[in-house]
């Protein structure tokens, strides 16, 4: 089976859900924090490497051949997709000052790169490819450096409540 496939459930759930939940939550999930001049590259690293692991998706398929990778990243997609879901509909629905806090964000700051690193692993394990793992691996260091960025920007728009939100819950679990 082609590795196409895995995107998807992916897809459906990261634009489908999100425009049925709340249209105008697709512009706001579509903004990029600024980035200060040195970082700037960082952003190209992000997008070039998410590009990358769709684009290798269309040349790998699915491996059950060695049933412990494949079983692994199958748990990794399934769990991923979960918590895709979970931050969407979070996310589509912020307090009236736009912060999120409630939902799946009460115990993590940032579980939509969250969903996004289990799901991307699982397309990794599932296609037992070793580029596309070390392509994932540079995703996430990429979005690590985007996620501190939005940090800055939402200490910038909402101040104190968002310093309170940075104490009460964690950048990642």
């Amino acid at each position: 089976m082609s590795g196409i496939l895995l995107l998807l459930p992916f897809l459906l759930i990261r634009f489908g859900l999100l425009a049925v939940v709340n249209i105008g939550a697709v512009k706001r999930a579509a903004y990029f924090a600024p980035m200060r001049k040195n970082e700037s590259w960082i952003y190209w690293i992000y997008q070039i490497s998410n590009i990358a692991i769709f684009v290798s998706l269309c040349f790998l398929k699915i491996k059950a051949d060695d049933l412990w990778w494949f079983y692994a990243g199958t748990a990794f997609y399934v769990l991923g997709l979960v918590f895709c879901a979970a931050s969407i509909v979070s996310f589509a629905i912020p307090s009236k000052e736009g912060l999120n806090t409630n939902g799946i964000y009460r115990f993590s700051r940032n579980p939509m790169y969250l969903s996004y690193f289990m799901i991307f692993l699982g397309f990794a394990c599932m296609t037992a490819s070793l580029i596309l793992g070390g392509i994932v691996m540079v995703f996430i260091v990429a979005s690590h450096w985007i996620i501190l960025a939005e940090e800055r920007w939402c200490i910038a728009k909402f101040g104190g409540a968002y310093r309170q939100y940075m104490q009460r819950v964690r950048r990642y679990l």
